[in-house]
C-alpha cells in the first residue's frame, strides 16, 4: 500500500468533504435526475430546478471537477456513474440514501468521533440506533434511505446465492425488508422473517404490503441482541448488524444464528469488514470508524477476527469475500449435520 506522499495527498483527505457537499447539493435540487431527461446549458437547468443562475453555475463546475457531469458546448451532461445511480428512478439509483441517510445524519454524527476516540464523551451522551429508532422521525428517515442503499447489494446477494431448496429466512436486523423482499423475489418457495424495531418493522410492513409479499414476509418487532428469533431456519442473514451492535454483542450473535439454524443452514453476514493485516479496504475503514461514533464500544471487524468466532462457535465451511467492492464483504457459514 502506497503511503501519502505529497501536500495535494493531504488536502484532497481534509477537502474531501466539500466534494461530499456538492454531491449532496445536487440531489436535493434534482440536477442529475433533470439533466437525464436532456443535456441544458446552465441557465436552461436554472430554471427547470428552480435555482440560482450563478451559484449553480459554481456548483456544476464542482461537480465537473468530481467528474460527475461534463460540459460540451455550452451544455451540461451525465457522467455514466451519475446517469446510472443518481437519477431518480434509476434501476440502480441509491441518491436517497446518499443525501438523506448520509448527508443528514451521518455527516452531523460524525463530530462526535474526536470525542469518542479521546473517551471525553459519556455514553448517554452518545447517539445510537437505538435512540434513532426510538424516534418515528428519525427511523423514517435512515430506514428509508437505508432501503434505498440495500437494494442494489441485496440484488447482488441474490445472484450469488442458490436459495431454492431453502423455505425459511430469519433477516435479523433486516430494516425494511430490502435483502428479504429481494430474496423472496428471486426465490419463489423462501418464507421470511424479519427482525428490528417497532417504528422500522411500521415501516418495512408496508415496503413488504407494495411488494405483495405480506404473505411470505412478517416481521418480529423488537431489539434483534434478544432471543426473539424463530428457530429452525435455513438461513439466517445479519447485514450491517455487527457494525451497529457493541463488539461483544458478537459471538452471541454467532451462537444464537448457530442455535436458530436447521443442520445444514447457511449463515451469511454482511457488513464493513477489513483484511485481516487491517490496511483496508479504505471505504470500509471509514465506515467502522463512522460507526464508533455512535457505538463506541463497538470496534472493528476483520477477517481473521470473524473467521475465529464462526468457527469457535462451531460453524464449518467458512467464506469471506468481497460484496460491494472496498466496501462491504460477505462472510458465509454451514451449520454441520448432526
Amino acid at each position: 500500500m502506497a503511503l501519502a506522499q505529497t501536500a495535494d495527498d493531504v488536502s484532497n483527505i481534509a477537502f474531501a468533504y466539500m466534494g461530499s457537499k456538492a454531491l449532496f447539493c445536487a440531489l436535493d435540487l434534482g440536477v442529475f435526475t433533470a439533466l437525464s431527461q436532456r443535456p441544458m446549458a446552465a441557465d436552461d437547468l436554472a430554471q427547470t430546478i428552480k435555482a440560482q443562475p450563478g451559484p449553480l453555475l459554481t456548483l456544476l463546475s464542482a461537480l465537473s471537477g468530481l467528474k460527475l457531469v461534463a460540459l460540451h458546448d455550452g451544455v451540461w451532461t451525465n457522467s455514466p456513474a451519475a446517469e446510472a445511480f443518481l437519477v431518480k428512478g434509476a434501476k440502480y439509483d441509491f441518491g436517497d440514501y446518499l443525501r438523506l441517510q448520509v448527508g443528514r445524519q451521518m455527516v452531523p454524527l460524525s463530530d462526535q468521533i474526536g470525542d469518542v476516540v479521546a473517551g471525553t464523551l459519556s455514553q448517554d451522551a452518545v447517539n445510537s440506533y437505538a435512540k434513532w429508532f426510538s424516534d418515528p422521525e428519525e427511523a423514517a428517515l435512515y430506514s428509508k434511505s437505508q432501503h434505498a442503499g440495500s437494494l442494489g447489494p441485496a440484488r447482488q446477494l441474490a445472484k450469488s446465492l442458490n436459495l431454492h431448496s431453502a423455505t425459511t429466512l430469519l433477516d435479523v436486523g433486516g430494516g425494511t425488508g430490502a435483502f428479504a423482499i429481494t430474496l423472496c423475489k428471486a426465490f419463489p418457495n423462501l418464507q421470511a422473517t424479519i427482525v428490528d424495531f417497532p417504528n422500522v418493522a411500521a415501516l418495512g410492513e408496508a415496503y413488504v404490503a407494495d411488494a405483495g409479499l405480506s404473505e411470505r414476509i412478517t416481521y418480529v418487532k423488537g431489539d434483534g441482541r434478544e432471543d426473539i428469533w424463530p428457530g429452525e431456519q435455513d438461513v439466517v442473514l445479519m447485514s450491517y448488524l455487527f457494525s451497529g451492535v457493541p463488539q461483544s454483542a458478537h459471538k452471541p450473535l454467532v451462537e444464537r444464528a448457530l442455535a436458530h439454524l436447521s443442520p445444514g443452514g447457511v449463515f451469511l453476514v454482511h457488513d464493513f469488514i477489513l483484511h485481516e493485516n487491517r490496511t483496508g479496504p479504505k471505504l470500509a475503514a471509514l465506515w467502522q470508524l463512522q460507526h464508533a461514533a455512535f457505538t463506541p464500544e463497538g470496534g472493528s471487524l476483520d477477517t481473521k477476527t470473524l473467521t475465529d468466532t464462526l468457527a469457535a462457535a462451531g460453524f464449518d465451511e467458512i467464506s469471506i469475500e468481497a460484496m460491494i467492492p472496498e466496501l462491504t464483504m460477505l462472510a458465509r457459514a454451514t451449520k454441520p449435520a448432526p
